[in-house]
């Protein structure tokens, strides 16, 4: 598909847009409260020694620094998404996509023992806002893939026809054998 080919909104593109936004809103509060509540030196200690770290109390304040300017990265990526209740831009689309893809990945980035120092401070709960902005970023890109595969392009849009166009028949312009 070319550039200056015009894309045309389906009915399915102002659903995938609201779907993505409210997704963004969900997941900027649950990175921003896993960034600020739940990620502390104490949790980072704890977490180094799990993991069997030979001096966590020293290492502790830099890596919990780290940790939190990745999140507000993330924060970041995640408010970006919420444009997506008014634009339908292509680089809108693909930041999205990158913030999710990424996020989604945190299942196998974070350690196990970020898991198990979570839930020994904080019980469940410490781990409630990681598995929902990694589960559903997942969930969400896996969305946003199947939609470009399904149309071709982003935001679950489609080519416009040149005017005149002879439209070729498929399963959603076919009506008993006839042509539209």
């Amino acid at each position: 598909m070319s550039i200056g080919t015009p894309l045309v909104a389906t009915t399915l593109t102002k659903k995938l847009q609201i779907t993505v936004g409210v997704c963004s809103v969900v997941f900027t509060i649950g990175t921003t409260v896993h960034n600020f509540v739940i990620i502390d030196n104490e949790l980072v200690e704890m977490m180094m020694r799990i993991s069997g770290s030979a001096d966590p109390t020293a290492a502790a304040p830099g890596f919990t620094l780290w940790l939190r300017i990745i999140g507000c990265l993330y924060i970041l990526g995640n408010a970006a998404g919420i444009l997506a209740l008014r634009s339908r831009s292509r680089v809108l689309w693909w930041t999205v996509f990158a913030v999710n893809c990424t996020q989604g990945l945190g299942f196998w980035a974070v350690p196990p023992s970020m898991w198990n120092a979570a839930t020994d401070l904080y019980g469940t709960w410490g781990t409630v806002p990681s598995l929902v902005t990694d589960g559903g970023a997942l969930l969400l890109t896996v969305l946003m893939v199947l939609t470009m595969v399904k149309y071709r392009a982003v935001w679950a849009q489609q080519r416009a026809l040149p005017t005149g166009a002879l439209q070729v028949p498929d399963s959603s312009s076919a009506t008993q054998g006839r042509w539209r």
